[in-house]
């Protein structure tokens, strides 16, 4: 059923196993290396190039072969000519890193606080793209990528950088449709709608002036010619990332690849993708809600704590420069509702999480969850069990971090434990008029684990009058909990 594939396959091009690196001239369900299956993916082959004496590469005079039995006894492809055929490589002299020189590249500000954050720099060099540096950028369909890096080209364009917008998606009319509602700035971008990898490549050298930043909306839709494959398989990938990172490397341009997500969140293609580029962002939301959250799962120039905060409204995506009012100005007082006091990067974020604990219909119990993991509410839901006589095995459990904002970070875990608590006994987490503040690390023994920059979560709090904060203390001290019972009785009492 898989014969097509091998028919199709352009003569420069060969099949490379993901597994083992069994090279083969034609495309395998199983790999005859290692028996796996579906490992192989089409490459481009290497261009034969002669040595000393020697024609290294595929089919070259000279070329000892190795030969790997793929059931039609057909010789596998042959190996490269050995080093002392092709002469001697050159000696590269190794550089003692105190003596380089390295000159401090000015960033390119987008224009976007939030989106120039994430990216990272300092006050010497600015916020902003690297010049010369790959971003991918992926999130799921309607989040709202191509509107963002929409408006970051229109501040550029209005600020004199030179930029240049290839879909692959999309016409020049649908874009500009969509680039009304971003201003009048956004209008002067120059945009080609071309999936051709090789006329991408031709129209950004021929530009003039060179420009300074590039998006590629997306990566799934270009093709490169040399592969058979259809756009978006994951040779088709991994050959126009590399292309494309050859031509920002070389021109100093800062490109930002927009990216597609498989249905488990996770980004589509190859994980070479991932290793190829210089910065990895998510963006993260729910499009029936209007938050959106931009965090770097990877950034060579940058950190990688640093959490944007967006709100998609009628004219395109609004920075929140103040998140914790949004969320605790929407808070309720009532059972089953905590403010949990989270670090994002380098600032404090205070995030409303709700819980609601309901008698089971069916075996076994449900647990859903919106915002964390669903395996770390399983651990705390079984130190509540253990250690604080907090029983849910007949129960229904339902967890939902209030905004479509998603929690990594552990220090949740008190929150989250109190708000099933408060859920399950029908009771406010408060004594007075406003909600209860909490954090804290839960260990499998019961014990609350201190977090970091806890007195400027505390600060946080106390900046909206929230006064009554629950946290671990260190040893010794009485101010705080020590452990989850502990905990319980200080937030009913």
């Amino acid at each position: 059923m898989f014969s097509w594939m091998a028919s199709t396959k352009t003569p420069d091009s060969i099949f490379v196993c993901n597994e083992c690196g069994t090279v083969e001239r034609k495309w395998h369900g199983q790999c005859p290396g290692c028996a796996q299956w579906n490992t192989l993916v089409e490459e481009v082959a290497p261009t034969p190039s002669v040595g000393k004496g020697a024609r290294r590469g595929i089919g070259g005079a000279g070329a000892s072969e190795t030969r790997a039995l793929d059931g039609t006894g057909l010789a596998a492809v042959p190996a490269p000519a050995s080093r002392a055929a092709r002469g001697a490589a050159p000696i590269t002299e190794p550089v003692i890193l105190s003596e380089v020189r390295a000159a401090r590249i000015r960033r390119i500000a987008t224009g976007i606080g939030e989106f120039d954050r994430v990216l990272g720099g300092s006050d010497a060099v600015g916020l902003g793209l690297v010049p010369g540096s790959l971003v991918l950028l992926g999130g799921a369909p309607g989040i709202g990528k191509s509107t963002l890096v929409g408006a970051a080209l229109g501040n550029l364009v209005a600020n004199g950088t030179s930029v240049l917008y290839v879909s692959g998606e999309e016409s020049p009319e649908q874009i500009r449709v969509r680039h009304e509602r971003l201003g009048s700035a956004a209008m002067g971008v120059p945009v080609i709608a071309e999936t051709d990898l090789d006329s991408v490549i031709a129209t950004i050298e021929a530009q003039s002036p060179k420009p300074e930043v590039c998006v590629i909306d997306s990566v799934q839709t270009l093709y490169c010619a040399d592969l058979s494959g259809a756009p978006g398989s994951v040779g088709q990938v991994r050959e126009v990332a590399a292309r494309l990172m050859q031509v920002a490397k070389s021109r100093d341009i800062a490109m930002l690849l927009v990216g597609h997500v498989t249905k488990e969140g996770s980004l589509a293609g190859p994980r070479v993708l991932e290793h190829l580029v210089d910065c990895v962002l998510h963006f993260e939301g729910e499009r029936e809600r209007t938050f959106r959250t931009l965090r770097a799962a990877k950034n060579r120039f940058g950190s990688t704590n640093e959490v944007g905060v967006f709100e998609m409204e009628e004219h395109g995506l609004v920075e929140v420069l103040d998140a914790s009012a949004r969320f605790v100005g929407d808070a309720t007082n009532n059972p089953g509702s905590v403010i949990f006091a989270a670090m994002e990067g380098t600032r404090p974020m205070l995030i409303e999480i709700q819980a609601l604990v309901s008698r089971a219909e069916a075996d076994p119990p449900r647990r859903v969850v919106n915002g964390i993991d669903r395996n770390r509410l399983s651990l705390i839901l079984a130190v509540l069990g253990r250690h604080a006589g907090v029983s849910l095995s007949g129960h229904d459990v339902f967890v939902n971090v209030v905004g479509g904002v998603r929690i990594e970070e552990p220090s949740a875990d008190l929150a989250v434990a109190l708000a099933v608590a408060s859920a399950a006994r029908n009771a406010v987490l408060a004594n007075d008029s406003k909600p209860l503040v909490c954090f804290g690390e839960i260990g499998l023994t019961g014990e609350l684990r201190p977090v970091p920059q806890a007195d400027r979560r505390v600060a946080e709090a106390v900046k909206f009058g929230l006064s009554h904060a629950l946290f671990p203390a260190p040893k010794g001290d009485r101010s705080g909990a020590h452990s989850v019972s502990e905990a319980l009785d200080r937030a009913f009492s």
